[in-house]
C-alpha cells in the first residue's frame, strides 16, 4: 500500500512538472507573473516555471498585425459627411508594455485611430481629402506611433482603405468627371482639327511651291530653247551673208584675172542691178554712162522674144 502511494505521489510530480514545462514558439513570447507580479518575458525555447507561483499572464505574437477597421463616419471642413475605413499594420516590440501599458489594446488601437482620423479630416476639405490620401496615411502613421509607443506597440503603415462621399456628392463628382472628360475630348478634336488644317495648308503651300519652280523652270527653258533658235538663225543669216560676199568676192577675183573689159564690167554692173530690183525699192537709177549699154540690152531681148 506504502509502494502503492509512493508511485501515486512521484506520478504527481511528474506531472506537474510536465505541465510547467513548455516550449516558446517562433516569432511568439510568454509574460510570466509571479505572485501576481511581473517576473519575465519568455522568448523562443524550452522553459519551466514554478507550480502554483508562476502563471503565463499572456502569450503574445511579435508577428506584423493587420486592423481592418469598418468605415467611421467622419466631417471634412467644408461640412461634409463621408465614410471612411482604415487599415493599420502594426507590430509588437515589448510584450511587458503590451502587457500592461493599456486595457484591451486592440480596442484601445481602433479608438485611437478613429479619433485621430477625424481629427486629421476635420482640417481638409473635401476635394483635399479626396486628392491627399499619402498626406493623411503619412499623418496617421506619424500619430498612432507616437501614441501607441508607450503600450509596446510600431505602427508600421496607415492605408485609407475607401473613401464614401455621400451619394449626392457622388453623383455631383461624376457629372463634373463627365463634364471634364467631354471638355478634354472637344480640346482634343479641336486640336486635331487644327493640326489638319496646318497640316493641309502646308501641303498646299509646298504643292505651291513646286509648281511655281516648275513653270519657273519650264520659262527659263522656253526662254532658253527661244535664245538658242535665234542665235542658229542669226549664225544661218551670216553664214549666208558671208557665202554670198565670198561668191562676190571670188568672181570679182576672177574678173580682175581675166582682166575683162568695160562692157564686161557694166553687164556685172546690170545683173548687180537687177538683184537690187528684186527687193522692196521701186525706184532704181541708173548710172547715165550705163543707160546706152542698158537700151543695147533690152532691144536684143525683145529681138530674141520676136
Amino acid at each position: 500500500m506504502e509502494g502503492f502511494m509512493i508511485l501515486a505521489v512521484i506520478a504527481i510530480i511528474l506531472v506537474i512538472i510536465l505541465r510547467n514545462v513548455y516550449v516558446v514558439q517562433q516569432s511568439r513570447a510568454y509574460v510570466i507573473e509571479r505572485l501576481g507580479a511581473f517576473q519575465a518575458v519568455h522568448g523562443v525555447g524550452i522553459h519551466i516555471k514554478w507550480p502554483f507561483i508562476d502563471r503565463i499572464a499572456r502569450r503574445v505574437s511579435l508577428k506584423e498585425q493587420v486592423l481592418d477597421y469598418p468605415p467611421q463616419p467622419v466631417i471634412t471642413k467644408d461640412n461634409v459627411t463621408m465614410q471612411i475605413d482604415t487599415v493599420v499594420y502594426f507590430q509588437i516590440t515589448d510584450p511587458k508594455l503590451y502587457t500592461y501599458g493599456v486595457e484591451q489594446p486592440m480596442a484601445a488601437m481602433e479608438t485611437l485611430t478613429a479619433t485621430t482620423l477625424r481629427n486629421i479630416i476635420g482640417d481638409l476639405e473635401l476635394d483635399q481629402t479626396l486628392t491627399s490620401r499619402d498626406i493623411i496615411n503619412t499623418k496617421m502613421r506619424a500619430i498612432l506611433d507616437e501614441a501607441t509607443d508607450p503600450w509596446g506597440i510600431k505602427v508600421n503603415r496607415v492605408e485609407l482603405k475607401n473613401i464614401l462621399p455621400p451619394q449626392d456628392i457622388q453623383s455631383s463628382m461624376e457629372k463634373q468627371m463627365k463634364a471634364e472628360r467631354d471638355r478634354r475630348q472637344a480640346i482634343l478634336q479641336a486640336e486635331g482639327q487644327k493640326k489638319s488644317a496646318i497640316l493641309i495648308a502646308e501641303g498646299e503651300r509646298e504643292s505651291a511651291i513646286l509648281r511655281a519652280d516648275a513653270e519657273k523652270q519650264a520659262a527659263i527653258l522656253k526662254a532658253e530653247a527661244e535664245r538658242q533658235a535665234a542665235i542658229l538663225k542669226a549664225e544661218g543669216e551670216a553664214q549666208a551673208i558671208r557665202t554670198v560676199q565670198q561668191a562676190l568676192a571670188d568672181s570679182v577675183e576672177m574678173l580682175n584675172e581675166k582682166a575683162p573689159n568695160d562692157q564686161v564690167i557694166k553687164l556685172k554692173a546690170i545683173e548687180t542691178m537687177s538683184k537690187v530690183a528684186d527687193g522692196q525699192a521701186t525706184k532704181i537709177i541708173i548710172p547715165s554712162e550705163m543707160q546706152g549699154l542698158v537700151g543695147l540690152a533690152t532691144g536684143l531681148v525683145e529681138g530674141v522674144k520676136k
